[in-house]
């Protein structure tokens, strides 16, 4: 398959994604996973990102990860930025799970500014939902604990580039309203 050109990047990478989580849920196992995609594309659009490979990374950010898809046919396909950048947010599933935290937290500590901010509306959403998820109160609290950590690795870059984009703050009182809400400490930001 050849590289997107880049007026359709944009809308390949919509379509290469809903195609590939099709079929799939979120966690609640409610919510189509196409609509956690557009909720972080939302958000980026809300920061005011418009990058095109940053864009066409949000909506694959999770697609390595849960779909048969590899880092190659990314690369080839929409170009070796939004590779690495998606890269940089999948976990390993070939390392045991303990080991496979251990290494994401640090491919999160080296990522890209712009995958940082990927990283911030995909925890955003993925918290949005969660008080109405069918799941236990014990596995709510577990998610938001492993999240706020992930938020916790990011925040640094985060914070010295908050004046780069002024609604970072919203994303982040959005966070800290569910935070309390579970009885955890908000982030600062």
């Amino acid at each position: 398959m050849k590289m997107e050109n880049s007026a359709d990047i944009v809308i390949g990478a919509k379509k290469f994604a809903h195609e590939k989580h099709k079929n799939q849920k979120t966690r609640n196992g409610i919510i189509p996973y196409s609509d956690h995609l557009e909720g972080v594309v939302s958000r980026l659009k809300n920061l005011g990102i418009t990058d095109k490979s940053i864009i066409c990374a949000a909506w694959l950010h999770d697609i390595i990860e849960k779909t048969d898809v590899n880092f190659d046919q990314i690369n080839e396909r929409f170009g070796r930025e939004v590779a690495v950048t998606v890269l940089s947010l999948t976990k390993d599933h070939n390392l045991p799970k303990k080991d496979r935290e251990t290494q994401y937290i640090n491919q999160l500590k080296d990522a890209t500014l712009q995958a940082k901010i990927i990283k911030l509306c995909d925890i955003s959403d993925n918290l949005k939902d969660l008080s109405n998820s069918p799941i236990s109160q014990t596995q709510k609290q577990k998610q938001v604990k492993k999240m706020l950590h992930y938020l916790r690795v990011i925040k640094n870059d985060i914070i010295e580039n908050k004046s780069n984009y002024p609604k970072i703050q919203e994303i982040i009182d959005g966070v800290n309203i569910i935070c309390v809400k579970f009885k955890q400490k908000p982030i600062l930001i």
